[in-house]
């Protein structure tokens, strides 16, 4: 165990999340030809990594989204179905695993959203999430009507209403607003549904919302953002944050801020969960893991790591030296980096600067734009430990290079590691995505009339 470890103590075990991305975490994943080239297009795959990971009793499946098509398609397969109703099949084929869907509020209005979230609270029984995201695309923009995406300020402050009306209107029915009475023919306690009449800067909402409150209350709520907007965001509002930390101090200073925040905010801050992301290369020995690595980086191709830098950073692949450091004085400060995800290029120019790594040795570490462990499943045990236990983190989204080895692996191998440490669950004990993340039923915000 490393030397941030010593000394540590905590109680309590740590959340896992399996994040559904396509053919894996590695863009070079579908040419190894474990799933046809359309499997993203097939909802029995989600099905099948779902079922995968609720046999691990990991506490929920991630499907993060695009409002646009993404990606070349001349080389590699693109489309992306709608993360709800691919989760509401996932839900109808599994038990007890969380379902946490990505989408916009930028491209969305509050009540369809609500809606739509509160719908799969109740077709899963209360095991869906929301993550909620601003969108920072250009090329999604110019799907609905505008020119170039918002700026980052005015995509989070849009973001900060739109939250708060779908909190106000998931809160528009009461827990036991629902009567059913056959015999006296009352169905609803209608002093317990009630409007929200809410007018602010961009939503104008009368409410009440024509779904009532599922069996975990509400849908959980994730955000997945690190820069400064998305902080403000997730420490006031967000059950869980899905980060990008790329290095342990780094990792500690988030977890440290994020739970200061969240008193700020007069919350419970155990009751805000952290949850960076981790991709995995999962082998029986190091050099299996290191084969295993290399050979995807082959199918990918030279080019196609150096554009997946060039492309993160603004910088045409042309101009970069791959053997010499990035070029700091054409990269600016991240404040500065309106239109794209200020958390993932803050996170990877920590870690190439920590580390000094040339853009070829940086386009092997960043993949999805999270950390990466290549390595066995003791080590992978031994990351998610140490970080976990060094207060770094609250739990994972695990993102495994290749499905579905990956997932097979991290299930069947790291998992039952980080059982015999006291780390992780043997069962589920819980019902809800609440209960899986150990998060309190939520108080209605609206006080039952008199």
């Amino acid at each position: 165990m490393s030397s941030a470890n010593r000394g540590n103590q905590r109680s309590g075990q740590m959340s896992l999340g399996m994040n559904m991305l396509g053919f894996g975490a590695h863009l070079g994943a579908w040419r190894k030809a474990e799933l046809a080239a359309t499997a993203h297009l097939d909802i029995e795959h989600y099905q099948h990594i779902a079922r995968l990971s609720e046999r691990g009793c990991l506490d929920a499946v991630f499907l993060a989204d695009w409002s646009a098509l993404a990606g070349d398609v001349s080389n590699q397969p693109v489309g992306h179905l709608d993360p709800a109703i691919v989760l509401t099949a996932v839900a109808a084929a599994t038990q007890r695993i969380g379902v946490i869907a990505t989408a916009s509020t930028t491209y969305n209005e509050p009540y369809n959203i609500a809606r739509r979230f509160a719908s799969l609270d109740h077709v899963s029984r209360g095991r869906a999430a929301w993550n909620a995201v601003t969108n920072a695309s250009d090329d999604a923009a110019q799907n609905f009507g505008l020119g170039g995406a918002p700026l980052h300020v005015d995509r989070y402050a849009r973001a900060d209403e739109f939250i708060d009306v779908t909190l106000k209107l998931w809160d528009s029915w009461e827990d036991d607003a629902i009567i059913g009475d056959a015999r006296t023919g009352q169905f609803a306690d209608p002093r317990k549904v009630r409007p929200i009449d809410f007018v602010g800067q961009h939503f104008s909402v009368k409410g009440p919302l024509n779904v009532p409150r599922s069996a975990q209350g509400r849908p959980v709520l994730v955000q997945a953002g690190s820069s400064e907007g998305g902080k403000a965001l997730g420490s006031r509002y967000a059950d869980a944050i899905f980060t990008t930390q790329t290095t342990l101090d780094a990792g500690q200073q988030f977890y440290r801020e994020m739970k200061e925040r969240a008193v700020r905010w007069g919350r419970n801050p155990e009751h805000l969960k952290i949850m960076p992301g981790l991709s995995t290369v999962i082998g029986s020995t190091e050099a299996e893991a290191q084969a295993r690595f290399d050979d995807l980086n082959a199918w990918h191709g030279e080019h196609g790591l150096l554009d997946l830098v060039a492309g993160r950073f603004g910088i045409p692949a042309s101009e970069l030296d791959p053997d010499a450091p990035l070029p700091w004085d054409r990269i600016g400060a991240v404040a500065d980096f309106e239109r794209g995800s200020q958390g993932f290029l803050e996170a990877q120019l920590n870690l190439a600067r920590q580390e000094n790594l040339s853009v070829r040795q940086l386009s092997r570490r960043i993949l999805v734009g999270h950390r990466l462990v290549v390595g066995t499943p003791e080590q992978v045990a031994d990351t998610l430990a140490e970080w976990f236990l060094a207060h770094a983190a609250d739990g994972f989204n695990i993102m495994p290079d290749m499905f579905p080895s990956g997932v097979e692996a991290f299930v069947d191998e790291v998992v039952p590691l980080l059982r015999k440490r006291g780390l992780f669950r043997h069962e589920y004990t819980g019902s809800t995505l609440r209960e899986h993340l150990g998060l309190p039923f939520p108080v209605n915000q609206y006080r039952p009339r008199s």
